[in-house]
């Protein structure tokens, strides 16, 4: 639909959207019209979209991915509304479900340094991977932001590494000297013919590595360091930050370094503080 591409366009020029964040954009929108069965915008009614809304509850999907589909819908509405092609949001007025706010899950110190240590050492992959988990822990970033690394990025002197985040936000972060360590044996010990010799992560073929593939490798890791099941790749950021603000950090540091936007996004880690103070407080106090 030239709509839809004119949107989705529009995400990723003006909005700095992500690629990733544009592809399910494309793949929400895509679903919405494939229900509906027709593509007459002028007529689609908020009557429409909450039968959408109640079909996609029907699928077991969770209320974030409903509210993130919907979402899209309101912000697609929006866009055409600017344009002057509709004249009125037929997904303005409908209520996002209620989101339970999930506590984020991480690792205490110890088992980080377990994960840490888990790559083996023999060959450049586990070499390569040791230098991923460290700079992750090390810097915060995701692992979106993480696969898109470039040698230009890293500054040795500094300490320094500059990510780009969500809607291509450019960050510089300090990247600890265990980290820098683990990438220097990394590189030291890498293929020299690469098709994308810039990027730091590569894979077997010479590629940059993907999201997937990154994500499938710290799931094997979890795995062979007898990790809980509920730790994902996501969770290595997680305890980035809840350290950082169990040993002094301030709120709105955690904040910039994660690339939060908004306070209230990075408020949470500090639930996660608090509850733990309170269970070793039960544990060791002789009158708690």
């Amino acid at each position: 639909m030239p709509s839809v591409q004119r949107f989705l366009r529009y995400l990723s020029t003006e909005r700095n959207a992500s690629d990733h964040t544009c592809r399910n954009y494309a793949l929400d929108l895509s679903q919405f019209f494939a229900f509906l069965a027709h593509h007459r915008l002028a007529i689609i009614t908020p009557l429409e979209i909450r039968r959408f809304v109640a079909h996609l509850s029907t699928r077991q999907l969770s209320r974030r991915t409903i509210a993130r589909k919907l979402s899209c819908l309101r912000s697609f509405f929006r866009f055409l509304c600017r344009e002057g092609t509709l004249e009125h949001n037929p997904a303005a007025a409908i209520p996002t479900p209620r989101l339970d706010k999930r506590l984020p899950s991480f690792l205490d110190e110890q088992q980080v340094t377990r994960l840490l240590e888990t790559p083996a050492k023999s060959k450049w992959q586990g070499l390569r991977d040791r230098a991923m988990l460290e700079t992750l822990y090390s810097t915060g970033a995701r692992v979106s932001e993480l696969v898109g690394l470039d040698l230009e990025d890293l500054d040795e002197i500094s300490g320094t590494v500059m990510v780009r985040g969500k809607g291509k936000k450019e960050r510089l972060c300090p990247i600890g000297e265990t980290a820098l360590k683990t990438i220097r044996a990394y590189m030291a010990k890498r293929p020299t013919k690469l098709r994308v010799p810039y990027a730091i992560f590569v894979s077997q073929k010479g590629t940059r590595l993907t999201v997937r593939q990154v994500d499938r490798l710290i799931a094997h890791y979890v795995q062979v360091a007898q990790l809980p099941s509920t730790i994902s790749p996501h969770s290595l950021r997680h305890s980035f930050a809840t350290h950082l603000l169990e040993h002094g950090a301030d709120l709105r540091s955690v904040q910039e370094l994660l690339g939060h936007s908004s306070l209230s996004t990075t408020q949470i880690y500090t639930h996660v503080t608090a509850q733990r103070l309170k269970k070793v407080y039960d544990q060791a106090h002789p009158r708690a």
